[in-house]
């Protein structure tokens, strides 16, 4: 259980897809329109664990057998995905959105009934759920979205040696800051809280306690960003 439970944290962001889907049934299939409800649907912006079938699967529990939820790719300009200053419940560092100017970051758009939105907030703690807007997001297979949900970090954007450090699953063209994969993250947070550590360990205890993993966030947010995009406005937070 502690190898498997080192393992999860370390695998984010799960395994995500370059291109559109329909998580049905729990399983990706081929996407073929959005779908006859729609226009009941909320868009929601996915570029971490929210974008993976296996991930989002996880957090609609007992929905996802009968779910049929369309995952849109799309293209993000002026932003990139970070690291957020914070742990997750299961022991990653995961990824925050950020402004950045000329830089375009491969995103999803997921489109979710109420009760389906309900189920993703109850998995987000550390996020605050807005309405983003004067954005340019372009979408696979043509169309533009200029507003849209998303889940911002409560904890602001992590920095070591004042830089943002951003996600490198997620590719980000024009990406301005270094990028670290998840073992690498968390292996810079072991030696900045806690040197010479094993990593395993660092990572268990966090995954698993969740006063650890508390008190390691409250060192993580001290020298964190905060989101840096002026058009947004919290429209309810995660459950």
């Amino acid at each position: 259980m502690s190898a498997a439970a080192v393992a999860h944290a370390l695998a984010y962001p799960f395994d995500i897809p370059s291109g559109s889907y329909m998580l049905a049934g729990g399983q990706p299939v081929a996407l073929n329109g959005a779908g006859a409800d729609a226009d009941r649907r909320a868009a929601v912006l996915a570029f971490g664990a929210n974008a993976s079938p296996a991930a989002l699967a996880a957090k609609l529990g007992d929905r996802a057998v009968s779910a049929s939820v369309p995952v849109v790719a799309g293209e993000l300009h002026g932003f990139d995905v970070v690291h957020s200053a914070h742990v997750s419940p299961y022991g990653s560092i995961p990824g925050a959105l950020q402004h950045s100017p000329g830089a375009v970051a491969s995103v999803h758009v997921v489109h979710l009934l109420s009760e389906e939105l309900a189920a993703v907030h109850r998995s987000e703690p550390n996020y605050v759920f807005a309405r983003l807007s004067g954005i340019d997001l372009r979408l696979e297979g043509g169309g533009r979205l200029d507003s849209l949900h998303a889940y911002l970090s409560r904890h602001g954007c992590l920095r070591l040696e004042g830089a943002h450090v951003g996600v490198a699953a997620i590719p980000v063209r024009e990406r301005a800051w270094r990028a670290l994969d998840q073992p690498a993250m968390l292996a810079a947070a072991r030696d900045a809280l806690a040197p010479g550590e094993p990593l395993d360990a660092f990572v268990l205890a966090q995954a698993t306690d969740p006063e650890v993993a508390a008190a390691r966030t409250a060192a993580l947010r001290r020298d964190a960003a905060p989101f840096a995009w002026p058009e947004w406005e919290e429209v309810g937070g995660a459950e």
